[in-house]
């Protein structure tokens, strides 16, 4: 075959122009005929789709002096096609790319085409349309605005007279807020979509001023704001009003560009005083200033850019001023700055904002520079030099050249005039203007019109002032005039200019330009063809202003009926028919825009862009998750329509997609990736979310979406990224990618509104697993730790050592009763611990601490200060003793061998000081001290006699409640002392006194040499304990989430009586009937059975015509006020007997001397709820419902009635449908089956009245006072969390369960838990009425999201309706799984979701779960602090997803 050399197309050197969501393909054949044998491949070899590695290895190669090594290239296959290769790959990324093909043949040989790579500028979509820009001059809009010249010769010698003597006179200037009343003007009225700002930097005012103004051009700090540009407002400072005129700008759907210089500063710069090496100097130190057009800039001192670090200081300028929000930048004179310092400043501001245009001015630069600094230089935009072409000759010329480059390289924007040009309006009078000047209307137009209707993209701009024929030249060391207001103006015809660029297919990208005209034609031509073909326009200019022009069109290249009607609105040029040409006269200086009819056929302005930009996000969301190569063909118009129907239905469909079909097609596999019943990987964010902290698991979009355009930023644990949001959909979306990084990030939106413009929100992104901290760590200093004794008692103490937080701290919460789980009552409320090492005392506090482990035991290790740079450690470790109400503390001085730091000598002295503060109250009142208290601890306080063998003291107020304290080697010093006033802020925050008061008798001496070991005992016990066995739970090696959750749960497990039951939370709880069998479904999945069964037995025994005990204290069970406990009874019962595996065993089991068994109870709470209980309870006979009293459910908050949910409750049908069934199983067959009937009624029941189609979630309650048949009830359109009970013991399944678990998840889920009721407007009411009788909530509008302050008037009020609570939270987590049918995607969200309750066990009371939360951000932690059902639930529901 000869030396083979295939065929690429588009050809090798090439340069092409795209936008982000447009698609390019590649060939690659031989130009031979026969084609090749099989066998050969080709392959792509390109870095589309890596523009993040291809930043990197721009910036990596010169902060690390790396070599540009090619890591962002790689081989792609290409498709055959007969004796052709192709390869078509969207384009998702802004950047400059290369790509080239080539063939392998059989035995591995290459094939290349000649030539360079095929380059491709990829701009963001944003910029395809109406690029119209209004370059504003700040200074000028202030008072002089109107002046046709700004120049007062008697005011101007007076000054130079007063500086003459070395004063300095500084004009007024216009102000930031001058311009932004005149946007309107600007945005609406002219159209323009680009507001360019000349520098607004700070101008030299004295040292090497030019002008009277100093030149915006000499910058003194390049991020800085020219104090002249701002008005003096206490409120705000420069960068906020300049912040004041982006917003301002964006919010009319306009945007900022900003003039910087980067290739110089002004004299006496920030940069220049900070860094004088970075600038350039003459052989004999002299700085150099810079210059062009032999003209040189005195006021200027030029930058030598051979310094990387010179780069990031700028590189960095750039980047604050995108976060003001500017969006593009004008680079003076960028042809100066060499293109390593363009790509490396480029990289560096895409990486954070991708979409930023860079204007490139290089007028005194070379063509061949402006196309390197476009292409490889990262740039996208150059001025285009139209402008300076006069002659119809010079115009063809050189508009050949910009379109051409405009197509392939980047966008030439044709400014009319430019701020360095004579205006426009005077711009034929010479060096002398007339004796009576008018404005030069006719050029004005001419050159306007020239420059839009031949630009690409609608690339045109004109300086402020040429609408208003303005003709004092713009001076920048001065002020000028802008003649704004005059009637002589060309305002209407720029605003039908700028439209016509705005709304025309003609005037988009994509669209073909063929010139018409000779080359000497003084009648420019241009035939514009839309994209699609669909449109088609014929621009005619006549650039002579001087004299009517004519010229001939060979009719066969015009489209027939093109020349109808002037979309200029001008009346029709004459048109004459000469057989095969159309001859067309124009009067001088005219321009006309001819089309067939005023409307186009093809998709017009916002309609087009609006498609695009929706096609363009869609192919950037799926670049983040697929390979450029494997998304397949598409039509831009059916993807636009996609996303418009659903953005988050669009995003979750990417994760399901199938890879052929995606080959094939991509919007037919993207909708039939899209069918329910997927679980839908994607987390919505809207306004309402900002007062709580939104949970995104690992793989996750993060879905913004808005009622108003906005932008946004999140600020996390991978840095920070920005997005713009797009309309579809009815809104306004932005999303973010999954992001493998855990941890918290903020949200920060700009929304273009008039409220609520700046939003911040907390993002948390779930790690896949839970984060426990393992081992030593140091919590906060108001955390706290849990000692349990399985008898009901507790010691709760601070990690920061003596701190108190709240009056439920104690170092002994003992429980007196000998067999019964009673009120706790406070001996002892901390202990206080100094180190004296070597005379250098310290307290062993927070300060000190170096490591904590939670135990239990749990143990502080303490360094503290022992002088000239020495410390000491000591070890302090703290436990119950199992059974027992006894404390018992383990001090500890590690030996040489385990000490570090500066060594104390051997003979240093160090001794401990210790002493344990007393009360003698019940846990729930507080200790105050007067006289009768002194009295009662000093006369029932004694030291423990010498034949007791230890130091310490008895405290002996009664026979049965007496406390010991004593230690084993300690001299004890009896010294009484009161601590007056502890605060107690946690009951501040309740509404309760905040403070206390306590008693120590006195304090312990243990002497701590290295390597010994000390013990303090503090027990209610009569015995005195040599050698105390405290009771250890630590975490086992393996699942160290399992593993916490298994040792707190054990601490809630306790003796009642020979049996067992569970203490619902510490520290105030005592054991209740709902609370017990909900943890028991946990301590089953603990694999503690036999107490388990304890459990029911011993309720078994209090069962009494179908109720069970509600609370119990000590052994009155009186309390069955709860529809709920007896039903969650047969759950446990089901779900242990499934554990055991012998349901016989369990079910036949003797619950007391009559011998009634298990199945008997369960029998009687069935039949006696049929047909009512002596509580009220009952069934209702048409519906097989429940009715359930008032208070009788978990949300029982009671005096005032913040939740009665009178009626029927949506938990208690799930869990009476549940008993029917197991009841059904262990009936006879007659009864079964009635049992099973009234299931099925039950369940139907609860399908057609709960269902609230319109909600899309089940009614919490049916409200309905006693005798109200279901079907009468009023349905409560509340959304609790109550009705996923349905989905997770699996009676409700499919789309319903789907849009209930979604609905939770969208207003319910909180950080490891779920609030009690959604922040929504509801319309069936729900009043809480105070103990007086007034209102204390806004019935419509019944979320309460802060559980503080007063108890009666706010914190009930908040109980149950939005406070988060722990214990429902992993109920949402198990129900999403079985929503979505156990799927993959859904158990591993689950798990990750359930996993956030590492933050709570990591904080507050540590290895524990509170009872609840704030429903609102940032979610404290209230409640009890340890909360059985809480921890338990968490541990059952990790467990079956483990399992799963």
């Amino acid at each position: 075959m000869g030396q083979l050399i295939p065929a690429m197309t588009p050809a090798p050197g090439e340069r092409l122009l795209r936008f982000v969501g447009d698609r390019i393909r590649f060939t690659l054949r031989f130009p031979e005929a026969g084609g090749v044998e099989k066998g050969w491949q080709a392959r792509l070899r390109t870095n589309l789709g890596r523009a993040a590695l291809l930043r990197r290895e721009i910036i990596d190669a010169h902060t690390r002096s790396l070599p540009v090594a090619g890591a962002s290239w790689r081989d792609l296959p290409m498709k055959r096609d007969g004796d052709e290769w192709w390869l078509e790959l969207p384009l998702n990324e802004v950047g400059f790319f290369g790509a080239k093909a080539y063939l392998i043949d059989p035995q591995g040989w290459q094939y290349w085409p000649e030539g360079a790579d095929v380059g491709i500028s990829v701009h963001p979509d944003a910029y395809r349309t109406a690029n119209t820009i209004y370059c504003a001059f700040p200074r000028l809009f202030g008072n002089t605005r109107q002046f046709i010249s700004a120049r007062n010769e008697t005011l101007e010698a007076q000054i130079q007279k007063i500086e003459e003597h070395g004063f300095t006179i500084i004009p007024p200037s216009g102000k930031l807020r001058d311009l932004i009343e005149f946007l309107p003007h600007i945005i609406d009225t002219l159209g323009c979509r680009i507001l360019h700002l000349l520098p607004v930097n700070p101008t030299p005012t004295t040292f090497a001023r030019f002008g009277r103004f100093g030149s915006p051009y000499a910058a003194l700090d390049l991020t800085a704001i020219d104090p002249a540009l701002v008005v003096f407002d206490k409120k705000t400072t420069g960068v906020d009003q300049f912040r004041e005129l982006t917003y301002a700008t964006h919010v009319r759907g306009g945007r900022v560009f900003i003039d910087i210089v980067i290739n110089h500063t002004g004299w006496g710069s920030s940069l220049q005083e900070t860094h004088p090496e970075w600038f350039l100097r003459q052989p004999d130190g002299t700085f150099v200033s810079p210059g062009a057009w032999g003209v040189t800039w005195e006021d200027l001192v030029e930058l030598k850019h051979n310094n990387v670090a010179l780069w990031d200081k700028l590189a960095e300028m750039f980047l604050i001023w995108c976060r003001r929000g500017v969006d593009g930048f004008r680079c003076d004179a960028g042809y100066k700055v060499p293109l390593p310092a363009w790509q490396y400043i480029i990289a560096r501001v895409q990486q954070d904002f991708p979409d930023t245009i860079f204007l490139l001015e290089g007028l005194g630069g070379s063509w061949e520079a402006t196309e390197s600094l476009l292409t490889s230089g990262g740039m996208q935009w150059a001025y285009s030099e139209l402008f300076q072409n006069y002659t119809g000759r010079d115009v063809a010329w050189y508009l050949d050249y910009s379109l051409r480059q405009s197509e392939r390289v980047g966008l030439y924007v044709h400014y009319s005039e430019t701020h360095d040009n004579n205006r426009l309006a005077a711009q034929r009078w010479g060096e002398a203007p007339p004796a009576e000047p008018k404005p030069d209307r006719v050029w004005s137009l001419l050159r306007n019109r020239l420059c839009a209707l031949t630009s690409v993209s609608g690339g045109f701009g004109f300086t402020c002032g040429v609408e208003w024929l303005a003709t004092e030249k713009i001076r920048v060391h001065g002020s000028t005039g802008l003649a704004w207001g005059s009637p002589e103006n060309i305002v209407s015809e720029l605003s039908q200019l700028n439209r016509l660029l705005l709304n025309h297919p003609c005037f988009f990208d994509g669209a073909k330009l063929t010139r018409l005209s000779g080359n000497d034609s003084a009648i420019f031509a241009l035939l514009r063809e839309s994209a699609e073909g669909l449109d088609r326009v014929l621009v005619l200019v006549n650039t002579d202003a001087e004299r009517e022009q004519t010229i001939r069109l060979d009719a066969s290249r015009l489209p027939l009926n093109l020349c109808a009607v002037d979309l200029l609105g001008q009346t029709m040029p004459p048109i004459r028919n000469h057989v095969h040409e159309l001859e067309f006269v124009l009067p001088a200086g005219a321009a006309y825009c001819l089309s067939h009819a005023l409307v186009p056929i093809g998709l017009v302005g916002d309609d087009y862009r609006l498609t695009r930009a929706r096609a363009a996000w869609a192919v950037q969301a799926l670049g983040q998750s697929l390979a450029t190569s494997e998304i397949g063909p598409f039509d831009w118009r059916l993807l636009g329509d996609l996303v418009n129907e659903s953005p988050s239905r669009f995003l979750a469909s990417i994760a399901h997609l199938n890879p052929d079909e995606t080959e094939r097609d991509l919007v037919g596999a993207l909708r039939l990736a899209s069918r329910p019943g997927r679980y839908p990987n994607v987390i919505q964010w809207r306004m309402e979310d900002r007062s709580r902290i939104t949970l995104v698991p690992p793989g996750h979009w993060l879905l913004i979406e808005d009622a108003v355009p906005f932008r946004g930023s999140l600020r996390g644990p991978a840095g920070t990224r920005h997005v713009q949001s797009i309309a579809a959909a009815g809104m306004h979306v932005a999303c973010f990618a999954a992001d493998d990084s855990a941890g918290d990030a903020v949200l920060t939106l700009e929304r273009y509104t008039e409220s609520d413009r700046t939003v911040e929100a907390t993002i948390r992104f779930l790690a896949a697993e839970p984060v426990l901290q393992n081992g030593e760590f140091i919590p906060p200093p108001d955390a706290r730790v849990l000692l349990t004794n399985g008898r009901g008692g507790m010691a709760r103490l601070c990690v920061d050592l003596g701190r108190v937080t709240s009056k439920y701290d104690c170092v002994l919460g003992a429980n007196l009763h000998p067999s019964l789980p009673v009120d706790r009552h406070v001996f002892v409320k901390r202990i206080r611990v100094w180190v004296n090492a070597d005379g250098f005392i310290s307290p062993l506090n927070h300060q000190q601490l170096a490591a904590f482990r939670p135990g239990p035991p749990a143990v502080w290790s303490f360094v503290a200060n022992a002088g000239d740079g020495r410390t000491v450690e000591i070890e302090l470790s703290a436990s119950m003793v199992d059974g027992e109400n006894t404390t018992v503390f383990r001090f500890s001085r590690p030996s040489a061998a385990r000490a570090h730091g500066k060594q104390l000598p051997a003979e240093a002295d160090v001794r401990l000081t210790v002493r344990v503060d007393i009360e003698d109250r019940n846990f729930h009142s507080q200790t105050h001290r007067n006289g009768g208290a002194d009295h009662h601890f000093n006369s029932n306080t004694r030291t423990l006699d010498d034949s007791e063998f230890h130091a310490g003291f008895v405290f002996a107020p009664a026979v049965d409640r007496q406390l010991r304290v004593y230690s084993e080697g300690a001299r004890y010093h009896p010294q009484p002392e009161w601590s007056e006033n502890i605060p107690h802020p946690v009951e501040q925050t309740r509404g309760h006194v905040g403070s206390g008061d306590a008693f120590s008798p006195g304090w312990f001496e243990i002497e701590m040499p290295k390597g010994s070991s000390k013990t303090l005992v503090i027990t209610a016990e009569r015995e005195l304990f040599l050698n105390p066995n405290p009771l250890q739970l630590r975490p086992a090696a393996g699942d160290l989430f399992e593993e916490q959750l298994n040792c707190a749960a054990r601490q809630f497990v306790v003796r009642r009586d020979s049996g067992k039951t569970v203490i619902a939370g510490y520290p105030w709880f005592l054991d209740w009937g709902r609370d017990t069998f909900i943890a028991a479904r946990g301590l089953i999945a603990a694999g503690m059975i036999e107490e388990v069964r304890q459990i029911v037995l011993t309720f078994a025994k209090f069962e009494r015509d179908g109720t069970l005990p509600n609370t119990i204290h000590g052994g009155d069970a009186s309390n069955r006020d709860t529809s709920d406990a007896p039903l969650w009874f047969g759950i446990v019962c089901e779900e242990l007997a499934a554990a055991i595996g012998d349901a016989s065993s369990l079910f036949d089991a003797q619950v007391d001397d009559s011998g009634r068994r298990i199945r008997d109870v369960l029998i009687s709470i069935a039949e006696n709820y049929v047909r009512g209980t002596p509580n009220g309870i009952r069934m209702d006979s048409d519906s097989a419902l429940i009715w359930s009293p008032s208070h009788f459910t978990w949300m029982d908050t009671n005096y005032p009635a913040g939740t009665p949910r009178e009626g029927y409750p949506v938990e208690i049908q799930a869990l009476w449908i549940r008993l029917l069934q197991l009841v059904a199983l262990q009936s006879d067959e007659q009864n079964a089956a009635r049992w099973n009937d009234l299931a099925e009624r039950a369940l139907a029941s609860v399908e057609e009245l709960f269902w609230l189609e319109e909600r899309g979630w089940y009614a919490d309650v049916l409200i309905g006072s006693p005798g109200t048949p279901a079907r009468n009830a009023t349905a409560s359109d509340v959304l609790r969390n109550n009705c996923l009970f349905l989905v997770s013991l699996g009676l409700i399944t499919g789309e319903r369960a789907r849009r209930c678990v979604e609905a939770a998840q969208r207003y319910l889920l909180i950080p490891g838990a779920l609030r009690s009721l959604a922040p929504l407007p509801v319309a069936v009411p729900l009043p809480v009425h105070g103990n007086h009788g007034g209102l204390l909530n806004d019935p419509l509008r019944p979320y309460w999201g802060r559980y503080e302050g007063d108890e009666d008037t706010r914190r009930k009020p908040a109980y149950h309706n939005g406070t988060g609570w722990t214990w429902t939270f992993p109920t949402f987590c198990e129900a999403l799984v079985l929503a979505w049918e156990k799927s993959p995607e859904s158990i591993a969200a689950a798990r990750a979701y359930l996993g956030s309750v590492d933050r709570l066990m990591n904080e507050g009371c540590i290895g524990q779960i509170p009872e609840n939360v704030d429903g609102d951000a940032p979610h404290v932690q209230r409640g009890c602090d340890a909360q059985a059902w809480g921890v338990t639930e968490v541990l059952r529901v990790w467990r079956r997803l483990r399992d799963l």
